[in-house]
């Protein structure tokens, strides 16, 4: 039975991980702590946005499902989006010990081979080739306090 206290449980954080020979990834126990308290036995994998894969839990997706799918089809952006995002979707149930299997063709679209980051992002985990999220954060750190600027309100 799930029980809602009406905070939702989020995501935070960094985690250098890598796939093992069995092509397993393990989802940090920080994030396993979570699910656990989110009652979170199925989750969702997808292409993510800048070349990194996102991982949802079942109530994350089925709400970020619920807001796409009122996008106007008649929209080529809008369909797109929603064919690349739909079609790349896999559920995947952790094994006992919280590891998951990445299809192969998710590893390819976010070029990944051994090493890993899987990044908490508030409602959704990232995971990311390693080299990819270097580059990304490398590229993202110096531009962040202006970023913060235009975005956030006083």
């Amino acid at each position: 039975m799930k029980i809602s206290n009406g905070m939702a449980k989020m995501f935070y954080g960094e985690f250098k991980h890598s796939i093992d020979r069995k092509g397993r990834l393990i989802i940090p126990s920080k994030f396993r702590g979570a699910f656990k308290e989110l009652y979170a036995e199925k989750l969702y994998l997808t292409r993510g946005l800048d070349t990194c894969l996102f991982l949802f839990t079942e109530d994350e997706w089925r709400a970020q499902e619920s807001k796409f799918k009122s996008m106007s089809f008649t929209k080529a952006q809008h369909r797109k989006f929603n064919r690349l995002f739909f079609s790349g979707a896999a559920e995947i149930i952790p094994d006992k010990q919280g590891r998951i299997l990445i299809p192969n063709y998710l590893k390819q679209y976010a070029s990944i081979k051994k090493d890993v980051v899987l990044v908490g992002v508030s409602n959704r985990i990232e995971i990311w080739s390693r080299d990819r999220w270097d580059e990304y954060y490398k590229s993202s750190r110096e531009s962040f306090e202006e970023i913060a600027e235009n975005i956030i309100e006083e």
